[in-house]
Order: structure tokens, then C-alpha cells, then sequence
């Protein structure tokens, strides 16, 4: 079992890939974001917004290159002692933004820090096969499992170092404001609700950002961050629709970049509160969700329909699990048996393309619900979703990503019981889940994952949507490649006049 565990793990590229740089750049470069980060500590909060800002603020044990291949960053190689530990050998030569090096013990406190339920991280699901992790030499850290565990790197691309010495001297909420990494940039400031600033860090031990300063500021509107980028105000702007990507374009004041992602779409239904604790009424809600009409009508045809919680993109999809069809008919007979006008108000955030959201009100009005939306911001909606069943909304409209491209990471978070996320407890589903990231058999995950899949499109808990696309306005000199992951590393970019 050793033997299979370090082919999986070894199998893995060892090699940085170099990504150009220019000797000279654009010396400030701003990007609009939705909105500003939840958080800046990469051991806490999980959504774009916060990470699109943090990765570059800190550096991972091991991360994804441009073509989507695990390669070494702090971790400069990995061995396999046992089925339950995994000796990496830490880089050295790297500081902290402060001036102090990063040691095996500021690698081995990152990781002991993300599975200590004292911090309750909403990303501890994705570390929990991990007991504990020790420095056991000035270059080495070993990481002991419960079990072998066959997605633990595409998890650790997530794992961000933070410096011990900072975050026990200063605590977690001011390590929050004033965050210290080893990544490509570093901290500057946080205007509240308007922008953070970072600047670019040039003692980087890899290759070195392109430009001197980076803001990242907040914009709700998708309207204005259009407008930034033809102005020239924003050199990149995130969360474009297809329509405003097109006017971009035609404006010929910068281009359109996209990608499909591991990211998805999805209705999440409360199976523990009326009216969803009939399962009726479930399905009449995905019956009547007209996923073709929204990702063709509504989002210009570059999202793409499906009927799992997890995507192509992801280790554990299957082409035959579509989901239930379109039938508004069938939908209205449900509502009908089940009778009267059931009351559902759906919840949202500020990050999701409202449009959508009120096409699936219509849709859900259409077949007989009383309908309405609740539009939060979103770190609202991040902690209104994470509070269990009992305190979570009836429905909600929401985006999930992993950023690991395994369904361990999209599934277990999200329907495994305990986790804060999820809001169904059923103990033959935690069975399948436990079972497929404990095996390092290919096939046994894939028999497991089929099972959970087929759960979650019967019992429907959540009713997948689309695989989103990420759609971004650049300035017509970027020179940058998204990636399926979400990943906005500045140091990856180019700037050419």
C-alpha cells in the first residue's frame, strides 16, 4: 500500500515551472474585485474575493502550474514513509516578509494550526485527514495521517505558511489586519470596504511580481468594473458576464479572458425545514429550473449545464448522472399535490449574477412557490451558510470551489455530517465519503463517488446548476492565462505596451 501511495504522490512534477517576468512593468496595477476580502489570513475564510488577494500575500507547500500539474513551492519534494506519513523537504533561503526565515516549524504550525478546531477554519474538512504535522530536521516536516489518504496534495496546494512567531505574538484577528507571508507580495494597507494594497516583495526567493504596487479594490457594480478597465482606471476586472465581456471587446478598450473553472452553481435545500422536509417539493424545484435556458438565455453559452456537485474539471465526475430534466409540468404537480403556495425565500449573495437569481425566482414562481430573494453582502452570506441546518437559510443560490480539482474536496465539505457547511446527516452517505479518501484505489473512489453523486441527484439536498466560466476584463496589455482553479498569481502575469 506504501508502494501505491508514494507512485500517486511521486507521480506528481517536481519541477517550478518559470514563468517570464519583464525588466519593465507597469509600475501600478489595480484590479477590481466584486468585493473586499472576508479575510486576509488564508487559514480562515474561503471565496474569491479574499483569495484572489492572499495568495500573493503568502506562498502554499506545494502549488498548481499554469497547465494544472502539482509542483513543489515551499515544499521542494515529498518521499513516503508509511500509508500514514509523508515526509517534504522544505526549501530553504525563504523569508518572511519581516526579515525572518521560514523554517520546517512555521510549515509544521501552518498545517497543525488549520486542523485545530480551537480555529474553527471553514477549510478544516479539507485537512482533517491530516493528525499532525512535526519539523523533524532543519529541512524536513513529516505529516502524519489517519489513513492513507490519496488527495492530500491536490489539498495542499490550499495550504498557505504563515509565520509562528507572528500570529502567537500578535493572535489570529490582528494577524488578520496585518497579515506577514513569504509569498511575492506583501502587505500594505486595508482601506476598509474600499481596497487592500500590496506591494511587491523583491527579496522574493522565486520569480518576482511585475509590478511595484497591486490594489485590489472593491466594486460591486459589473457595470463600473467595465467601465474601469475601458477608462483604464483598472487594469484587470473579475466577474464580467458574457454581455459585458462582449462590450469590452467591441469597445476595443481592452479583451475579454476566460476560462472554465472547478467552480460551480448550485441550489442548496434545507431537507430539516419546511417546506424542503418534503422531498416533493425538492424535486419540483429541480424540475423547474431550466439550467439550459439560464446558461444559454442568460449567461451567453460559455457555462456549462450539469447535474453533479462536483465538474469535469474534478476526479469523481461521471458523464451519466444528468440530474432530473427540465419539466416545469411536473414541477406544478407537485406543488399541487403537495398543495397550497409554499414560502421559500432565497438566499444570495452579492458575488452570484443576480440575474440568474431572479430568472430561478420566476422559474420557481411559475410552478406555484411564493418566492422571494435575500441579497446580502458577502461575508454575510459566507457566515449565514455555514451556521448547520438549523441555522442555515431554507434555500440559497451559491458557488462552491475546492480549488483541488478531487472530489474529496468538493463533496466531504459539503455533505460529510460536522462540517459547517453542510446541512445533511445521513450516515451511509458520511460511510461512501469516509471510504473514498481512505482507499488509494482508483476504482474503489470512483464506486464511492458514484454512489454519493447518485445520493445527492435522488435525495437532492442541492440541485447542481452550471460549471462556471470565469469571465475577466483586462487591460489590452496584460498578458496572463486563467486556470480552472481561480488562481490570480501577479507574478505569473506580464505586461507588455
Amino acid at each position: 500500500m506504501a508502494r501505491t501511495l508514494k507512485a500517486a504522490l511521486l507521480g506528481v512534477a517536481l519541477a517550478l515551472v518559470a514563468v517570464p517576468t519583464l525588466a519593465e512593468a507597469k509600475d501600478r496595477f489595480v484590479v477590481d474585485l466584486v468585493n473586499e476580502p472576508s479575510t486576509l489570513d488564508p487559514q480562515l475564510q474561503w471565496n474569491p474575493d479574499s483569495y484572489y488577494v492572499y495568495r500573493n500575500i503568502f506562498d502554499n507547500l506545494v502549488t498548481r502550474d499554469d497547465k494544472g500539474q502539482i509542483v513543489p513551492q515551499i515544499a521542494t519534494g515529498w518521499k513516503v514513509l508509511s500509508d500514514t506519513q509523508v515526509e517534504f523537504e522544505i526549501r530553504d533561503g525563504v523569508t518572511f516578509h519581516d526579515g525572518s526565515p521560514l523554517t520546517p516549524e512555521d510549515v509544521a504550525f501552518s498545517i497543525n494550526r488549520i486542523i485545530d478546531p480551537k480555529l474553527a477554519s471553514p477549510q478544516q474538512g479539507q485537512f482533517d485527514k491530516i493528525v499532525k504535522a512535526e519539523a523533524t530536521g532543519p529541512h524536513s516536516v513529516v505529516l502524519t495521517l489517519a489513513g492513507p489518504y490519496p488527495a492530500l496534495l491536490a489539498q495542499l496546494v490550499k495550504l498557505s505558511i504563515v509565520p509562528k512567531h507572528v500570529v502567537e505574538a500578535v493572535g489570529n484577528d490582528a494577524f488578520n489586519l496585518k497579515p506577514v507571508g513569504s509569498g511575492p507580495y506583501r502587505f500594505e494597507s486595508w482601506q476598509r470596504g474600499v481596497a487592500v494594497t500590496l506591494t511587491r516583495n523583491d527579496a522574493y526567493w522565486g520569480t518576482k511580481g511585475p509590478f511595484a504596487t497591486a490594489v485590489f479594490r472593491a466594486v460591486p457594480d459589473a457595470a463600473t468594473r467595465l467601465a474601469d478597465v475601458e477608462a483604464g482606471s483598472a487594469d484587470l476586472a473579475v466577474s464580467l458576464d458574457s454581455d459585458l465581456a462582449g462590450q469590452l471587446e467591441a469597445s476595443g478598450k481592452g479583451k475579454r479572458l476566460y476560462t472554465l473553472t472547478e467552480r460551480l452553481a448550485y441550489l442548496r435545500l434545507n431537507p430539516t425545514k419546511p417546506p424542503f422536509d418534503d422531498k416533493r417539493l425538492r424535486q419540483a424545484v429541480a424540475y423547474a429550473v431550466d439550467k439550459e435556458g439560464i446558461t444559454q438565455g442568460i449567461l451567453g453559452g460559455l457555462d456549462q449545464p450539469i447535474g453533479q456537485m462536483v465538474t469535469p474539471a474534478h476526479f469523481g465526475w461521471f458523464e451519466d448522472i444528468p440530474g432530473l430534466p427540465y419539466d416545469p409540468d411536473k414541477a406544478k404537480a407537485l406543488v399541487a399535490e403537495v398543495g397550497g403556495s409554499p414560502k421559500v425565500e432565497i438566499a444570495t449573495g452579492a458575488f452570484f449574477d443576480q440575474r440568474v437569481v431572479q430568472a430561478i425566482q420566476q422559474e420557481l414562481a411559475d410552478v406555484g412557490f411564493d418566492a422571494s430573494i435575500k441579497l446580502v453582502d458577502t461575508p454575510t452570506f459566507l457566515k449565514l451558510i455555514q451556521q448547520g441546518a438549523q441555522g442555515g437559510p431554507v434555500l440559497a443560490v451559491s458557488r462552491s470551489s475546492c480549488a483541488c480539482q478531487d472530489a474529496d474536496g468538493a463533496l466531504y465539505q459539503l455533505f460529510h455530517s460536522g462540517n459547517p457547511w453542510t446541512i445533511v446527516e445521513n450516515k451511509e452517505l458520511d460511510g461512501w465519503l469516509d471510504d473514498a479518501r481512505a482507499t488509494l484505489d482508483t476504482d474503489k473512489r470512483l464506486t464511492d463517488y458514484r454512489k454519493v453523486s447518485t445520493f445527492i441527484a435522488t435525495e437532492l439536498p442541492a440541485v447542481p446548476l452550471f460549471q462556471t466560466v470565469a469571465i475577466y476584463g483586462a487591460a489590452k496589455p496584460l498578458q496572463w492565462t486563467p486556470t480552472p482553479n481561480e488562481s490570480l498569481f501577479l507574478n505569473r502575469m506580464t505586461w507588455s505596451e
